[in-house]
């Protein structure tokens, strides 16, 4: 069986999203579907899934055609579903989110939760998802929620599953994990269509890669017929440099201190259990860590998001513990937040109020009690050009553009100043090579103008590649500190929790 997309035509306002693209995948088959932010391949896979209607073309099964006016109608013809941001109720159980839409009953219409709870045990059990039915969705990790998502999909009969980004909130081990289950569906004769950014992975996984760009598909080759250098080029229009190009830093004054600082997560449960550690000028320093040991909490407590309970944060000699995250910011503090769309952003509002969202109250974005919007109009657009933000204006909803895209947004806002200290949560999650390779770059010339840079990452790869000094976190603690010449094997030792290599006890320091 092949589902296949047609000479599929896209048009929004202002913008052409998809220009007559082809793509097929039969079942049994891995499809990997890469492409810059905006090149259109979310917009494709919506148009698969019922979400949007396409302005010309068709989607065909085995030479048939579909209607697909809504995700229903989608889910009826076998096609499912994982998408980047996960559609998940945090308060229901995983069985209440799998039987959500399609509940099963019994006599007089009552809902069947043993059944739902039997269906989903049956089908984990089939394809090694390992999640317990019972458990509540809001206290699973990502990398569990997200097979809470394959379950759903695969509840309702679906032959061929979307994949988008799935790798991008999972650590490392749980991205092996994912790999396991999606070969495991290739082999049950599932047709698996793979949205990725990571070059890598595309290769590892897929039997097929498509590439798209401004919203035409450029090309389609064979993993075996490329490498990551190759398939940059296809994907971005010119050779990408996929290495950081840094010269050796000169740190200078200790820019953060933070001393024995105490800090609780959402469950008030010890998150941040008595971690130091200093960030000169001129230097980068890597927070490497299995997500989940710490670092969401300590990020937030330095800027002011989350109280701590102990120790003690300064910045240029100045006690910033108990200032408020405007405050901070006033002292010449960059935060890009892990999560762009819960914590940078503003959903509903226009690229250029996004843009002016942590200086609206100042000059001269600000005159007074009246916006100055020529000011902030005219900040938005060179932003957007200069950081190659894909939108069709600055009047656009920052909703309505892709994940990479919002990124790009804020690591514009944040950046567009002199600044003191730069702290970076997941700079890079969810965007393009070209747009790494932009970010990684603006990010060292930060350094070397002076900044303190104290980055977070749960890509091993790019904390290696950027940083001067590692600080590795494992259960709230520093398991151990390294220069930027350590190796992998150390620091991901490190990140297990090892105390049993002369690494892991600390090789760097300020």
């Amino acid at each position: 069986m092949t589902l296949e997309l047609r000479h599929i035509t896209k048009q929004f306002p202002g913008v052409l999203a998809n220009d007559d693209v082809n793509l097929t995948v039969a079942e049994g088959e891995i499809v990997a579907l890469l492409g810059e932010n905006g090149a259109g391949k979310t917009t494709l896979m919506n148009i698969l899934y019922g979400l949007y209607t396409p302005t010309s073309g068709e989607v065909l099964v085995d030479g048939e055609p579909l209607t697909l006016g809504s995700p229903a109608e989608a889910i009826d013809a076998g096609i499912g579903m994982v998408h980047q941001h996960f559609m998940l109720v945090p308060v229901f159980t995983v069985s209440e989110n799998v039987i959500l839409g399609d509940e099963p009953t019994r006599e007089a219409g009552w809902l069947d939760m043993k059944r739902a709870r039997k269906r989903v045990k049956e089908i984990s059990s089939q394809y090694n998802l390992d999640v317990d039915p019972n458990a509540m969705t809001e206290d699973l990790p990502v990398g569990i929620q997200q097979r809470v998502e394959i379950i759903k999909v695969l509840e309702r009969q679906a032959r061929f599953v979307i994949f988008d980004e799935p790798t991008s909130v999972l650590t490392p081990m749980e991205v092996e994990g994912f790999f396991d289950i999606v070969r495991g569906l290739k082999a049950d004769g599932k047709g698996i269509v793979f949205i990725s950014h990571k070059l890598g992975e595309a290769l590892e996984l897929a039997d097929r890669i498509v590439i798209m760009r401004r919203g035409k598909t450029v090309a389609e080759v064979l993993p075996s017929e490329v490498d990551e250098e190759k398939l940059a080029e296809l994907m971005v229009g010119r050779p990408v440099e996929l290495t950081v190009k840094k010269e050796e830093a000169q740190p200078g004054e200790v820019v953060l201190s933070v001393s024995n600082l105490i800090a609780l997560d959402d469950r008030n449960q010890r998150a941040v259990n008595g971690v130091s550690l200093d960030v000169r000028a001129g230097e980068i320093v890597g927070i490497a860590g299995v997500q989940g040991n710490g670092q969401t909490e300590l990020v937030e407590a330095i800027t002011g998001l989350r109280q701590s309970l102990g120790g003690s944060i300064t910045l240029a000699g100045k006690d910033i513990t108990t200032d408020s995250p405007r405050a901070i910011h006033k002292q010449d503090v960059a935060h890009v937040p892990e999560d762009r769309q819960k914590s940078g952003l503003v959903l509903p509002f226009t690229v250029t109020e996004n843009i002016v969202l942590d200086s609206y109250y100042e000059n001269p974005i600000s005159r007074g009690v009246q916006m100055h919007w020529d000011e902030a109009e005219e900040r938005a657009e060179r932003l957007v050009e200069e950081y190659d933000v894909r939108t069709p204006s600055t009047d656009t909803l920052v909703a309505n553009l892709s994940g990479g895209n919002q990124q790009k947004v804020i690591v514009a806002r944040e950046f567009d100043r002199d600044v003191t200290l730069v702290i970076a949560s997941q700079p890079t999650r969810g965007i393009d090579v070209g747009s790494i390779e932009y970010i990684h770059s603006r990010i060292v010339e930060e350094r070397d103008s002076g900044s303190a840079v104290l980055i977070v990452s749960s890509e091993l790869d790019e904390i290696m590649a950027l940083s001067d000094r590692i600080v590795v976190m494992y259960e709230g603690e520093v398991a151990g500190e390294f220069d930027g010449s350590a190796s992998t094997t150390d620091v991901g030792l490190a990140m297990l929790g090892s105390s049993d290599t002369e690494a892991a006890a600390g090789t760097g320091g300020p």
